[in-house]
């Protein structure tokens, strides 16, 4: 959900280490009276999708989630900004939309019977660790509904990762305040006409792993990795709010919108 608030009085400023966001930083540095993040209203991040994925996660596990506007030094930037050296910076942050996004809870566990709690902002993949094809039990509400899913694995996607793995692997695009999560298998070879679903994100989805010592599957939580799963549930976290700031005119739902009608 959009909206407008009142302008933040304490900005921190993070860089990924790549060379084009340590020179952003430094020029950025002499803009304003920068403070560390723990004390700060919001957080600018130089960097691409992956670092503002770090950043975002690494507040969670903080437990102090602030709002992060982003600049794109990366490559897509698919949750960023655009870089401009010649704006003013804390102009741009005040007059950002704000975007709300929830990320999934997972608990995953393992082959030797260890939970494992993960977030994750984009999307949830469940992927084959060998030649052998991995073999899911697809569990949605209080049915299974899949009994053998034969694929190299499988994916559930948020709508703010909708146009990420998700889409590589012939996801649905989600609008973002669709309150939807998009279920995609991975090369899937049985049953090969099941190409994925779409969920209300009220709903619990439990994915097994069936034979898991001979077709060991591990869980990618967006950036962080799990080996050796049994099983994975997952829900949305609906207590955790992520809020993402966008320049006018250029927010992530206008973004989501716009990825469906690319044509090159």
């Amino acid at each position: 959900m959009a909206s407008n608030a009142a302008p933040f009085e304490r900005l921190a400023l993070l860089a990924s280490d790549t060379p084009r966001a340590q020179e952003a930083f430094a020029a950025l540095l002499a803009q304003g009276d920068w403070v560390p993040l723990e004390q700060a209203d919001a957080v600018v991040v130089l960097g691409g999708d992956g670092f503002m994925l770090h950043t975002l996660h690494a507040m969670i596990d903080a437990g102090r989630v602030i709002p992060a506007y982003g600049m794109n030094l990366g490559t897509v930037g698919f949750l960023m900004n655009r870089y401009d050296k010649r704006a003013a910076i804390a102009s741009r942050v005040a007059k950002a939309r704000r975007w709300s996004i929830a990320p999934l809870w997972v608990e995953a566990i393992t082959q030797d019977g260890e939970s494992h709690e993960l977030c994750a902002i984009n999307e949830i993949s469940l992927l084959r660790e060998t030649r052998q094809t991995a073999k899911i039990e697809v569990t949605v509400g209080d049915r299974v509904r899949i009994k053998e899913l034969v694929c190299d694995g499988v994916l559930v996607a948020t709508p703010a990762g909708s146009t990420a793995y998700n889409l590589s692997a012939n996801g649905p695009i989600l609008p973002l305040d669709s309150k939807l999560l998009a279920l995609t298998p991975i090369s899937p070879f049985r049953p090969r006409r099941w190409r994925g679903a779409i969920l209300p994100d009220r709903m619990k989805i439990i994915l097994k792993v069936l034979d898991p010592a001979k077709r060991p599957v591990a869980a990618v939580a967006d950036q962080k990795e799990l080996r050796d799963i049994a099983e994975v549930r997952l829900a949305i976290a609906q207590e955790i709010a992520l809020t993402l700031l966008f320049d006018p005119g250029q927010s992530l739902e206008e973004r989501i919108v716009a990825e469906q009608f690319v044509t090159e």
